[in-house]
Formats: C-alpha cells, sequence, structure tokens
C-alpha cells in the first residue's frame, strides 16, 4: 500500500464492515423497525382470542395465550398469560398491558416458540391481584 495508502484500507474496511449482518442491522435500525412494539417496553392491545400453544420438544403440556392486536400500530402479536387460572380472567375484546419475557436478545425463554410477551393488566387491573382474588373485575 504503501506510506500514504491508508486513505485506501479506511475505505476499503468501510466497504468491508456493510456485509457484517450484525454492522448492518444496527445501523440501519432493522431491531427496532421489526419490533411490533416499536422499541418501547411495554403496550396495550385488544385481545382477539384465546388458544392454547404446544410446546417445543422434549416438554410436553399447553401453553394458554392470547393473541392481542396492539391499538399504536393494529399489529398482530401472541402474548402468554402467566400462572394457574389466568386465562378465566381474559375475555375477548378485553384492553390488556403487554410486556416482553425478557429472553435471550427479546426473545421467547425456554419451550415457548413464537411467544415473546407476557401480559400484566387486564383492563387496567393488575391480572396477578385479580387471579389472587384481591381484586374483582369491573362490569362494564
Amino acid at each position: 500500500m504503501g506510506e500514504f495508502g491508508a486513505r485506501k484500507v479506511k475505505s476499503q474496511n468501510k466497504t468491508k464492515r456493510w456485509k457484517k449482518t450484525t454492522y448492518a442491522s444496527r445501523i440501519l435500525g432493522l431491531r427496532i423497525k421489526k419490533d411490533p412494539l416499536e422499541g418501547a417496553p411495554q403496550a396495550k392491545g385488544i385481545v382477539i382470542a384465546k388458544k392454547g400453544i404446544e410446546q417445543k420438544q422434549p416438554h410436553s403440556g399447553i401453553i394458554k395465550a392470547v393473541r392481542v392486536q396492539l391499538l399504536k400500530n393494529g399489529k398482530e402479536i401472541t402474548a402468554f398469560l402467566p400462572r394457574t387460572g389466568a386465562t378465566a380472567h381474559v375475555n375477548e375484546h378485553d384492553e390488556v398491558l403487554i410486556e416482553g419475557l425478557g429472553g435471550s436478545q427479546g426473545g421467547p425463554i425456554g419451550s415457548m416458540h413464537g411467544v415473546r410477551w407476557r401480559v400484566i393488566k387486564v383492563n387496567n387491573i393488575s391480572l396477578e391481584s385479580l387471579r389472587s382474588g384481591k381484586k374483582k373485575r369491573g362490569v362494564k
């Protein structure tokens, strides 16, 4: 390259950098564009349907989940209902607050494939307090 070849080396490094997928996705902001919550930690949505999801191997069992349509952008996601008896307190057309499960890089946890969020509130009442019986559901 020679004594004054640094300009060419720098430009070559710039072009090579774009071949790395981690660099390109970080610079283009693809993670936030792909994220249905658009970078927010929590989001509100309307329950469309309740469903059971089979776990991945080697586990067996059905994960109780709901299909939620987000209010902010209309995207549909699947959210997990934590603990026993939570499905009894969530009905269709309820407004729910969801948050991330906190898996590696914002992904699913363990054997729950395709489920990256959990329900924490139903009609502005904590799901845990509804489940434990500390609070009652409001009648519309």
